[in-house]
């Protein structure tokens, strides 16, 4: 609001305030009086008309605006004719960090002071963590690699980073919470210099079956997992099919036979009955390997081609060496041309039900486990932080993960496609838990079957969801979080929470963006 105080006439005049009146300025600070019980008190003006505004906030924006164009103005006396670079390809690259206050008209120091200091916090950031990372991609992407996961070689692989620990295990219900059951291995095969612990959790192989066929064997768990279950055709067949599509022939003799060569080569060097020993093949005098190849060069040189690379070592005058090797350009094309057979490699694979006739999962489904450590301070026990299903310590009860690998034919299956992109958004913003008429926390069930069409009905095309992450206290609306990868247990299983996604979408309802903005000071 501005308030303007002016005279009309080009006379003096004088004004009397009385003690019992005064004049509040409207300004950012409403009790602030510039006039207060001052009695009988005589202004007197000039005979000029002068215009005094006693706002704050309307001084400081013509500031603004007259500071922003008088730099405009001077940017444009100082833009050469000749210049291509236009303004809208200026917005299009960004504002340049150096001197952008300048160019903004930002002159408050500590302001100023402020912004640049943000800046540079972001620069080191930055610097720190491509450090040890490509791109902000493979940050960002660490779930896929962190926490427990399913591996196809019929194992668990579990990470975790902890670089102040020096020992990693593993403890559950399912090895009876024994911190040595299930550890990471010694050396760089269980820690690595950066810090991350590499535990494996091999499944176990039932009484009275016998083991794979094949070391690395892999099993289909979620994705085609009826695959491989009718068992058409065997190990040998598919590697047969293989090596007589990946071969031209005569180049797998070395694969199928492959100390022919040598023995054959032994016979013609020391004939039929060699030297046995090591004292014994001392004592006979053998020429160099490149008179050894010339003659055998000379010897086959009217022999017809082959599929044998034609290859010749060029020393040149030079020290031998096995990489300066030249070889015919047309059988070197179509080596290079060739490509490894991974579909048949990939027919390997063995369905579930395979799986479950040899094997006993090493953490059943609902599992409950924690990470233990010790570190310089003694030992240590934690959840996991890249858990994805979580039991808080609520009402006195010890926190701990739970292992979430619901069987294929029980798990939630994704039935609709993510909305098109929308125009305009209209956001509900909800809280699940407390989105129910009834006194008692709500559950991503009843969410879904009462709250959703009504976010529909109501026109909105976006929905909201605060507090759904794992937290500790629930009268803090779910903003103490402890676990940014799993769905508040509160409410629902993991595949509640999907159903109640699938089914938003199915509504054409933008489900997201999770609220996690208060979350880096309780963790």
């Amino acid at each position: 609001m501005l308030v303007t105080c002016s005279t009309l006439n080009t006379f003096s005049a004088s004004i009397s305030v009385s003690s019992t009146r005064f004049c509040q300025c409207q300004s950012p600070y409403p009790n602030n009086f510039f006039l207060q019980n001052k009695p009988h008190t005589t202004l007197s003006f000039s005979n000029k008309v002068r215009i005094i505004k006693c706002t704050a906030s309307a001084n400081q924006k013509e500031q603004q605006q007259q500071d922003l164009n008088n730099n405009g103005s001077k940017k444009k006396k100082k833009k050469k004719k000749g210049d291509d670079e236009t303004e809208e390809e200026e917005e299009k690259k960004g504002i340049n960090p150096v001197g952008f206050l300048t160019r903004l008209g930002i002159s408050h120091k500590q302001f100023a002071y402020f912004l640049r200091e943000r800046y540079k916090s972001l620069k080191d950031l930055k610097d720190e963590l491509f450090k040890r990372n490509l791109m902000l991609k493979d940050i960002a992407y660490g779930f896929e690699l962190m926490g427990l996961h399913r591996h196809p070689e019929h194992r668990m692989d579990f990470m975790e980073w902890a670089p102040g620990a020096r020992y990693c295990s593993l403890i559950g219900d399912f090895n009876g919470w024994s911190p040595t059951e299930n550890s990471a291995r010694e050396g760089h095969f269980g820690h690595d210099d950066y810090g991350y612990w590499f535990i494996i959790l091999e499944d176990k192989l039932k009484d009275g079956v016998q083991p794979d066929q094949l070391y690395f064997q892999q099993y289909n768990y979620v994705d085609d997992y009826d695959k491989g279950d009718s068992g058409d055709a065997s190990i040998e067949e598919i590697f047969k099919k293989a090596n007589d599509d990946y071969w031209e022939p005569g180049e797998d003799t070395f694969v199928n036979r492959r100390f022919e060569v040598p023995a054959k080569l032994y016979e013609q060097l020391f004939g039929p009955n060699g030297p046995q020993t090591q004292e014994e093949l001392e004592e006979i005098p053998i020429p160099d390997a490149e008179t050894r190849y010339n003659e055998w060069k000379q010897l086959h040189k009217n022999d017809p081609p082959s599929n044998l690379p034609p290859c010749t070592v060029i020393d040149e005058g030079k020290e031998y060496d096995i990489y300066n090797i030249k070889s015919d350009p047309v059988w070197l094309e179509k080596i290079r041309a060739k490509k490894p057979p991974l579909p048949y490699w990939f027919e390997t694979r063995k369905g579930r039900q395979a799986w479950l006739k040899k094997y006993t999962p090493a953490i059943p489904h609902g599992s409950k486990y924690r990470v233990y450590f010790n570190t310089p301070s003694g030992p240590l026990e934690r959840v996991p932080a890249w858990a994805t299903y979580v039991q808080p310590d609520t009402n006195g009860n010890e926190a701990f993960a739970i292992h979430w690998e619901p069987p294929p034919e029980h798990a939630y299956k994704w039935k609709n496609k993510h909305p098109k992109a929308l125009k305009s958004l209209r956001i509900y913003e909800c809280h699940v838990g407390i989105s129910g008429s009834e006194p008692k926390i709500s559950s991503f069930t009843d969410f879904t079957e009462k709250v959703l069409p009504h976010v529909k009905g109501a026109g909105y095309n976006a929905i909201q969801l605060i507090g759904v992450v794992e937290h500790k206290d629930y009268f803090t609306v779910g903003y103490r979080v402890t676990n940014l990868y799993a769905v508040s247990s509160r409410y629902g299983t993991p595949d509640d929470f999907k159903r109640l996604v699938d089914e938003a979408h199915d509504l054409q309802l933008v489900s997201g963006p999770l609220t996690y903005n208060r979350d880096g000071m309780y963790i």
